[in-house]
């Protein structure tokens, strides 16, 4: 379609018995619009569904292309939406002589509920389907957003428990009977001393610090007494389940489809939950290195590991069921609806695999930041395209498969060196962790970006992609995004 053709169904004269005088404004442009009230609704309505795709880590341009969706499903053809990371905007045109109707809406609520965010996604599909009004979608909106949790506060803690457990697992701790039952335990603790601070309503840089401090003391106590041999596992894994679910895959969306305001806040807030955990674990291993000595000083960095997982063709099986696992206990934390979490379960257990595969000096010992990129793309194209296929967000396969890989052992080797060594290769070691965690965001990325030609009809591989979608309708509106 021209920009002709654009311009003459967005921008209709309304009285058509009338005729431009030059000099003179005699012709009102504009929309034909509903009423005032129905605007007002429309445009709740819109950021009301893009608050809560913000606050489940959708990327800028998936809420705007919801946003735009939604409004022009119901007759406001032109409106323009902005949305930064703590808020959005939409402004909604209605001609040349009536001034547009503006909302904006804050998002404070940053809790993930991917049961919540997958039944905004079916109500999205009705909504740009036509079949619901206006007024009905608003209503089953506020009861989407205001029903509990699909089950108790203590599941999720025990998620986040098998979580630490598998991550231990994955680790290289599978030798180690109580590696996994010390990791478990250590995060159960974290995440219910969290919520008892959650209600203080402490910040969560000091959150975050208290859970960095939390784990580390206890894995070194566990060293200290001879239940552990090697903490370093346990910490790793305690600091894999606090950087999970941050904007790491949001960020690298944002900014590669160029939304840099939003990419930017979204950095921001990593970097102050990491240095929140980092303060933590620091503090942690200084007092112990003042208590316990020698026994605790005699931790060698050098017999930590290599920075990322390592695994034999023998233990493929047993990374891959532990990825998995990691996963789908992710999911589950998040409160995901059962599909969802068998799919995220099996995401996990891929990108375990192939990075593995690719790691592993026996077969292709590819650089681990190399091989992270490339095992979250497979899961990016493949679970984009599965996901969209049994209607669930791709978003949730996402997070949850990049979770196995997140660079926690990474985290603590540098911290370790940095703190207790006085080590200037702490520093590099940090470095590769950060970028092992964007090359985990813009793999995702990549590949949700080359799932889309395939899942539209299979070859139309020449048509233009307006971006990577991980939320919401694939074609929310025929209306283009540029």
């Amino acid at each position: 379609m021209g920009i002709t053709q654009r311009a003459r169904g967005v921008l209709r004269r309304r009285d058509p018995e009338q005729t431009i005088v030059p000099g003179s404004r005699n012709v009102v442009f504009g929309p034909s619009l509903p009423d005032e009230s129905t605007v007002h609704l429309v445009l709740d309505l819109g950021l009301r569904i893009g608050e809560v795709q913000m606050a489940s880590g959708a990327g800028a341009s998936d809420v705007t292309a919801t946003i735009i969706g939604v409004v022009s499903a119901y007759g406001l053809p032109h409106c323009e939406v902005d949305v930064i990371y703590t808020s959005i905007t939409v402004s909604c045109y209605r001609g040349t002589e009536q001034p547009p109707i503006t909302s904006l809406r804050v998002v404070r609520n940053r809790s993930i509920d991917y049961t919540r965010l997958a039944d905004v996604e079916k109500l999205l599909r009705r909504i740009t389907g036509g079949e619901i009004s206006a007024n009905d979608a608003y209503a089953e909106l506020d009861r989407i957003t205001t029903a509990t949790h699909p089950f108790p506060r203590w599941v999720a803690t025990l998620a986040w428990a098998g979580m630490a457990a598998s991550l231990a697992v994955l680790l290289g701790g599978a030798t180690d009977p109580f590696l996994p039952l010390v990791a478990a335990g250590t995060t159960a603790l974290i995440d219910r001393v969290g919520r008892l601070l959650n209600r203080r309503a402490l910040p969560f840089f000091f959150q975050q610090a208290v859970g960095g401090a939390v784990a580390t003391s206890l894995a070194l106590g566990a060293f200290t007494v001879g239940i552990l041999h090697n903490p370093s596992l346990a910490i790793a894994a305690s600091i894999i389940v606090l950087l999970s679910g941050m904007t790491v895959v949001g960020s690298m969306q944002d900014a590669i489809t160029g939304y840099n305001v939003t990419a930017a806040g979204r950095m921001a807030e990593l970097a102050m939950m990491t240095a929140g955990l980092i303060a933590g674990v620091v503090l942690a291993l200084y007092v112990g290195l003042r208590i316990g000595g020698d026994t605790v000083a005699g931790l060698d960095p050098q017999s930590l590991g290599r920075a990322q997982v390592v695994a034999t063709t023998l233990q493929l099986p047993v990374q891959i069921l532990a990825g998995a696992s990691t996963s789908a206990c992710f999911a589950l934390a998040s409160y995901a609806p059962p599909r969802p979490l068998l799919i995220a379960g099996i995401g996990g257990g891929v990108a375990a695999g192939v990075h593995a595969t690719l790691i592993n000096p026996d077969l292709l010992d590819v650089n681990p930041v190399l091989a992270g990129a490339v095992a979250t793309m497979v899961v990016g194209l493949v679970g984009g395209i599965v996901a969209r296929h049994f209607e669930i967000p791709a978003l949730v396969v996402a997070v949850s498969a990049v979770s196995p890989l997140l660079p926690g052992l990474a985290t603590y080797r540098g911290l370790f060196e940095l703190s207790v060594l006085s080590s200037p290769t702490g520093v590099a070691t940090l470095m590769l962790a950060v970028a092992t965690g964007l090359a985990l965001g813009a793999g995702v990325v990549l590949g949700e970006y080359l799932a889309q030609p395939v899942r539209s009809r299979l070859g139309r591989l020449e048509r233009r992609i307006s971006g990577p979608r991980l939320s919401g309708p694939l074609r929310p509106s025929r209306r283009r995004l540029d």
